[in-house]
């Protein structure tokens, strides 16, 4: 969890499988808890939509994405 944030209490449904997942982190020592592997899980998904967020962004403000003659040319000068 990130470091001065409260906590709120909230009740979901999840996958039995990704549950038994979560005990497993925590009985190997990898997690303090369940809550914190999950937390952990949507700070992380949290990041990635930032992300997603700042590529389109550079994407819009760089006229979109590139052509295929620019990947063509792109993965020329890296030599692909």
């Amino acid at each position: 969890m990130i470091t001065g944030m409260t906590s709120t209490k909230i009740a979901v449904s999840l996958p039995s499988e990704l549950v038994e997942q979560a005990k497993r982190a925590v009985a190997d020592g990898r997690s303090s808890s369940v809550s914190a592997y999950v937390a952990r899980a949507l700070e992380e998904q949290t990041k990635l939509d930032d992300l997603a967020l700042l590529l389109d962004e550079m994407l819009a403000e760089s006229g979109g994405p590139l052509t295929a003659a620019e990947r063509e040319a792109a993965d020329r000068a890296l030599g692909r």
